[in-house]
């Protein structure tokens, strides 16, 4: 059977009844990278917002922070999340690199982790197991719960790799090499826009002002958007289909998401290359997939269909929303 045909979710939804999501805390190594990866481009952001760095910010620094993150957002949203872990949709071998790399340069880590990561997070969602639910094991209280969702769990020691939780990727020998590779493109996610800054601008000066804006507050606000739909997305907003877990929209992220806030409708269909499935539901992600279909990019995509839609929905009178 082709990888591609795969039922990824069916195949592994079996938690490890050993596994009660209690982890504890990394070592010093892992402590101290993870700190300066969440820590440093929050300061630049801080210091930049504030203009303690420039007075303001120009139309290239600006061009080079929106264009930085809509690309390497979509290699998490197209590439990471809908290609590589719900096989929502198969890609030209071009584009499937394109989108590894891409997703990389996002700095949320390697290919082949971070699959790995949201696999176990949809096997036990919410339940003792899940890498970062603010609702389970029970916490101390909701902000706690939300804190650890949102980064506490970047700093926990993580899960035992499991072969089969990402058999596809290691078979394929593109994503085995660039989810090896990951330590360079997460240079390359900051060298790039200082020696482009530098290039352009002509001065040191510059080429900091556009690591700044092109680089650490790009990574920053990815950063925060993504980690906001494991938080954020458990919590609040708006259920209109049946889950077994906390799974919510939230449509004031959709947009800056690309499409990822509409976390319940994911959740209750994971392979569907589309997860704002209704009407006025913004989806810039699914918007570039389907463009790429008819450009012949990618094939097999899971649309949405309107019955399937319907058997999960739940009325509106019932609907849990805020």
């Amino acid at each position: 059977m082709a990888v591609h045909e795969l039922d990824l979710e069916r195949r592994s939804s079996r938690p490890d009844p050993h596994d009660d999501g209690r982890r504890p805390f990394g070592g010093p190594l892992q402590l101290v990278v993870t700190g300066a990866v969440i820590l440093v481009p929050f300061l630049a952001a801080l210091l930049a917002i504030t203009g303690l760095i420039g007075e303001r910010i120009s139309w290239f620094d600006l061009g080079l922070l929106v264009a930085g993150y809509v690309v390497t957002v979509l290699g998490v949203t197209a590439g990471y999340h809908r290609l590589f872990t719900h096989r929502s949709f198969v890609a030209r071998r071009p584009l499937k690199i394109a989108l590894a790399v891409l997703g990389s340069c996002a700095l949320q880590g390697s290919l082949v982790s971070w699959v790995t990561t949201h696999r176990r997070h949809h096997q036990c969602s919410d339940r003792p197991g899940d890498p970062h639910s603010p609702v389970s094991p029970t916490p101390r209280s909701q902000w706690s719960g939300l804190l650890h969702a949102h980064v506490g769990w970047l700093f926990r020691v993580p899960a035992p790799a499991r072969r089969r939780d990402a058999a596809d990727l290691l078979i394929d020998r593109d994503l085995r090499v660039v989810s090896g590779l990951f330590p360079l493109f997460a240079a390359l996610t900051l060298a790039v826009p200082f020696f482009v800054g530098w290039a352009v601008v002509g001065t040191v000066g510059g080429a900091v002002t556009a690591l700044i804006w092109g680089g650490l507050v790009r990574i920053f606000l990815a950063h925060h958007l993504t980690w906001s739909i494991n938080s954020v997305c458990h919590m609040v907003g708006k259920q209109p289909f049946r889950t077994t877990d906390e799974s919510r929209n939230v449509a004031a992220l959709s947009v800056l998401s690309m499409g990822e806030s509409w976390h319940n409708a994911h959740h209750a269909f994971p392979m569907l290359a589309r997860h704002g499935v209704d009407r006025r539901q913004v989806d810039l992600t699914a918007a570039c997939i389907r463009i790429w279909e008819r450009f012949g990019l990618v094939h097999s995509v899971h649309w949405p269909d309107a019955t399937k839609l319907s058997l999960r929905r739940i009325p509106v009178a019932a609907a849990v929303g805020a």
